[in-house]
């Protein structure tokens, strides 16, 4: 990661953030190997009892639990990266199809702006500054927002003094 001339002033704070997916690798293809055997072995009953669109549905119905696991995964390839040194808050976004959005603010302008749920907890985390928010950590769930907001707002006020 390029930061420009911030590399001698010492680091307050540094994340790489992510999507988290419960389901590895290994776990999808066990689903997949399950869910196509048991649709398989259920076509293979409809398709004896003389029922045979039946069993033509049961293979979409695998197909399209596969194409909605990889649209999963494919959405997990977005990450953020976020750094705060006394002088310079950096924050890289790519998008899961690579697209990079880089912002540089000074951390003594940006405010730090949460948004809080009775129920879920904070719900959003935004830098903004003039006026403009840059929402970050939008995937991660409530409970790691709130570890999130509170790291930065630590290490904003550190570069603030």
């Amino acid at each position: 990661m390029q930061l420009g001339n911030d590399q001698d002033e010492p680091t307050l704070f540094e994340a790489t953030l992510a999507p988290y997916r419960s389901l590895g690798r290994g776990g999808f293809i066990a689903l997949m190997a399950v869910l196509a055997g048991v649709s398989f072995a259920a076509g293979m009953a409809f398709l004896l009892m003389g029922a045979w669109p039946v069993f033509g549905f049961l293979g979409l119905d695998v197909a399209l639990v596969y194409i909605a696991f990889r649209a999963n995964y494919r959405a997990a390839r977005a990450f953020e990266e976020i750094r705060v040194t006394p002088n310079l808050l950096f924050v890289r976004q790519v998008s899961a199809r690579g697209r990079a959005r880089e912002e540089r603010f000074n951390p003594r302008w940006v405010r730090l702006e949460t948004a809080r749920d009775e129920l879920s907890g904070v719900t959003r985390v935004a830098l903004v500054s003039r006026g403009s928010p840059l929402v970050i950590g939008a995937f991660l769930p409530p409970v790691h927002k709130e570890e999130l907001s509170r790291a930065l707002a630590s290490a904003l006020a550190l570069a603030r003094r």
